[in-house]
């Protein structure tokens, strides 16, 4: 939904960026700015930086930066409508109600519902425990080795062994039976009638990345099948897109995630301080997994039973995983089965060892495949090679592909140039050889990215400094920018300047699509390289304005007609005034 321009800013300013922020990282004030840790990335010593001037915040080793939506953004992963509509409560700034044709607003109303029921569910089920009837259940799980604060942070609960008993509690609240079926919480048959979805079980709240209740997942305490039921899917519970964990382990600032696959596995990472473990819920790792959990980390570690189950569960995740741009490590569980067991046999310390020794997935991959090869004869090692080999191809990226069959060579001892060599073949085999770019549009590619980053650098220094304004904006106008974002950007900062209201973060509010709004506050925070002196950064700004404007000339050139005299002519004065830039200086205070 849009909402007017004038509203997001009436938001930006009621939110003092050092103050929401202030709620997330400790900050210490050094002159004007303040400084802390950055949340973004692990650091020893502050390098984030946050404005209150500028309302904006910077850190100084990672680049991250941005206002304050662009701070909740990445943070807390929300879009911008979410981070917009969080920091509109804050300010008690009330947002127009959102405008839904009749059957949208009809499936918006009957999710919010079921929302609601799932809440009173769960903590029906957390009372359910402790009361005396749930007992057993409160036993079975303390004797699992999980504490009080846990089961409560986790909201652990338990269904009874009643059959009817939560859809009577439910009745009783005013809900009726189509929504209570909706979501997944009683059946319906001719011959039994309306019974409960699950009873006599200890109950898993599954919860969504925002930690709403979507979902359940119960275990039985008797010895009814099936051991573990889920939640059948409903409007609000999809398995193969959310996380159990998830909630939790997302703000636990680890550059990666602990992929188990249960939930009594996750819950006893969690007590044992391993806070970034999350589980697919019931179901095998998927793609929608796979995009839910690129959004957070990068690399993977996967903690997958010792089985043969996990291990082939294992296989499918890691190529899974890479497709989505995820490294998988791979941890040894041996001697036990699963997280759980593990960290109860040897404990967290030892748990954290096995970590650091995690492999990486693709060579536990061949590890695996090896096993099904008699390595001690020539025909053995040569199929398994060739296997090898067919499994290297899939790296798109050649830098990539050249890494892993050096460690595969080393790990194998065979000849670098020999697997190289292998590896091409059975690239052409399969249909996976792809040709080689050309070298001149390599080059226009490099040239291109670099007109880019120029005009980035000089987009952060206008942002920056009026009166390095005051000098530029004499040689370099809006339309001297790249077509877009580039070009839009540079507009808006113009006509700050001539209102005498420099803002940037003001002008990061006119864009709301969630990847515009994240690029602009990269432009406004370009790292540039490391000046010592005045004098360097002043030539170096005067080099960039050149750049900027001799790109700008040359791509007037191609679109111009030749037979328009007015423009050649006015090109002819550009590039006169082009020659004339050569010797500008622009002073910096």
């Amino acid at each position: 939904m849009y909402y007017p321009e004038e509203l997001v800013e009436e938001i930006r300013v009621k939110n003092d960026i050092v103050d929401v922020i202030s709620g997330y990282v400790r900050l210490t004030k050094k002159g004007g700015p303040y400084f802390g840790l950055c949340p973004f990335h692990n650091e020893k010593s502050p390098s984030f930086s946050v404005s209150r001037q500028k309302q904006m915040y910077y850190c100084f080793g990672c680049g991250a930066g941005g206002n304050v939506f662009t701070f909740l953004m990445e943070y807390e992963n929300y879009s911008f409508l979410e981070a917009l509509k969080v920091l509109a409560d804050r300010a008690g700034v009330q947002l127009p109600e959102r405008e839904y044709s009749k059957e949208a607003k009809q499936r918006a109303d009957t999710k919010a519902v079921l929302l609601e029921i799932n809440k009173k569910a769960a903590r029906y089920f957390y009372i359910q425990l402790k009361s005396g009837g749930g007992a057993h259940a409160y036993t079975y799980l303390t004797g699992r080795g999980l504490g009080e604060e846990t089961i409560k942070a986790f909201g652990l609960g338990y269904s009874n062994k009643y059959s009817n008993d939560l859809y009577q509690y439910l009745k009783r609240e005013g809900y009726k039976d189509e929504l209570i079926a909706q979501a997944g919480l009683i059946s319906v048959d001719e011959r039994q009638g309306v019974y409960d979805k699950f009873w006599n079980r200890v109950m898993f709240p599954i919860m969504d990345a925002n930690s709403r209740v979507i979902g359940f997942g119960g275990r039985v305490m008797g010895d009814a099948k099936p051991k573990y039921l889920n939640s059948p899917e409903t409007l609000v519970f999809d398995k193969s897109r959310n996380l159990y964990g998830l909630n939790r382990a997302r703000t636990s600032r680890k550059p990666y995630f602990l992929l188990c696959e249960g939930y009594m596995d996750v819950i006893s990472l969690h007590q044992a301080g391993f806070t970034n473990a999350v589980a697919s819920l019931g179901t095998a790792l998927t793609q929608g997994h796979a995009s839910l959990i690129k959004r957070y980390v990068n690399e993977v570690y996967l903690t997958y039973d010792s089985d043969e189950a996990g291990t082939k569960a294992a296989l499918r995740a890691v190529p899974i995983l890479r497709e989505a741009g995820i490294t998988a490590r791979v941890i040894r569980m041996e001697p036990y089965k699963d997280p759980d067991e593990f960290i109860k046999g040897l404990g967290a310390d030892e748990f954290g060892k096995r970590v650091e020794k995690a492999g990486n997935g693709f060579m536990f991959s061949l590890e695996v495949l090896e096993r099904g090869y008699d390595m001690n004869t020539p025909e053995g090692r040569t199929a398994f090679m060739r296997e090898a080999a067919r499994r290297l191809t899939e790296f798109e990226e050649e830098i990539e592909r050249n890494n892993y069959i050096q460690a595969v060579a080393e790990r194998y001892r065979v000849g670098y140039e020999e697997l190289k060599g292998l590896t091409a073949k059975m690239a052409v085999e399969t249909g996976q050889a792809r040709p080689v770019s050309r070298p001149r549009q390599s080059k226009s590619r490099d040239r291109e990215d670099g007109i880019q980053k120029s005009q980035k650098i000089l987009l952060t220094w206008l942002a920056s400094d009026e009166e390095v304004f005051r000098q530029v904006s004499k040689y370099v106008l809006p339309e001297d920018f790249s077509e877009g974002l580039y070009r839009e950007v540079a507009g808006l900062l113009y006509e700050q300047y001539e209102r005498h209201e420099l803002n940037p973060a003001a002008v990061m509010n006119h864009f709301t699509d969630d990847k515009e709004h994240r690029e602009v506050a990269g432009l406004f925070h370009t790292r540039i390289r490391e000046l010592t002196t005045v004098r360097e950064q002043e030539k170096a700004l005067s080099e960039t304005v050149v750049r900027v404007k001799k790109h700008s000339i040359e791509e007037a050139a191609k679109k111009l007609d030749p037979s328009d005299m007015a423009g050649l002519q006015r090109l002819m004065e550009a590039k006169r005034e082009l020659e004339r830039l050569g010797k500008l200086h622009i002073s910096i205070n």
